[in-house]
């Protein structure tokens, strides 16, 4: 049973892969932006596994919760090893451009400024070219490099791939978590729960 549902699993990833590689071309070549295949891969590997709500958030003692770049970047920065802070760094950048790419709607009306997403994604992967060298490979290193170089470019790219896809479930859990951030709504809050999200208040919430 359980091979069957990695399989099923494995051919969703699949498909929703080359869906997304298609996605990318198109939009790259309608804004005329040219980046490496690496990159392209990369971005469609990204939003693959980002599109699984269960990626996004963070699994913690008090259920899954959408951590904020802050935070990330502070576990980045108290990492034990350069490995682990490498993987950290990593994620921030992700984080950071799947959501002011797929979700920069709202950040344009939020508390947090879409600038704010740019900065610490565009310098997580500017750290990751320049320190994982010895570390990764070619390609993963001009994907870094031009992820970094051209931040806002690729996050018009993804803009487009969101509103061509029309991925809305995962982006309405993000929109009633933004909202549950600002008001504390119980009524929110509770959707939120029927989606597996348990609602988490940060230290800067709670003052």
């Amino acid at each position: 049973m359980e091979t069957c549902e990695h399989q099923e699993q494995l051919i969703t990833d699949i498909d929703a892969r080359e869906f997304f590689h298609g996605a990318l071309e198109d939009a790259l070549q309608n804004q005329a932006i040219a980046v490496s295949g690496e990159t392209v891969v990369y971005l469609g590997n990204l939003l693959t596994t980002f599109i699984k709500s269960d990626y996004l958030f963070e699994h913690t003692e008090d259920g899954m919760m959408l951590k904020p770049l802050a935070m990330h970047y502070q576990d980045a920065v108290e990492a034990k090893t350069l490995k682990q802070r490498f993987i950290l760094l990593r994620r921030l950048g992700d984080v950071s451009l799947f959501i002011s790419g797929m979700y920069s709607q709202s950040l344009n009306r939020g508390l947090v400024d879409i600038d704010y997403y740019i900065a610490m994604g565009g310098n997580a992967y500017s750290y990751l070219s320049e320190t994982g060298k010895t570390n990764i490979t070619d390609g993963l290193k001009v994907a870094f490099f031009e992820l970094a170089s051209r931040f806002t470019d690729m996050i018009n790219v993804l803009s487009e791939v969101s509103e061509a896809s029309n991925l809305s479930s995962n982006f309405d859990v993000l929109r009633m978590y933004e909202l549950w951030q600002k008001t504390g709504s119980s009524r929110i809050a509770d959707k939120l729960k029927q989606t597996g999200i348990q609602p988490v208040k940060t230290a800067m919430q709670r003052h």
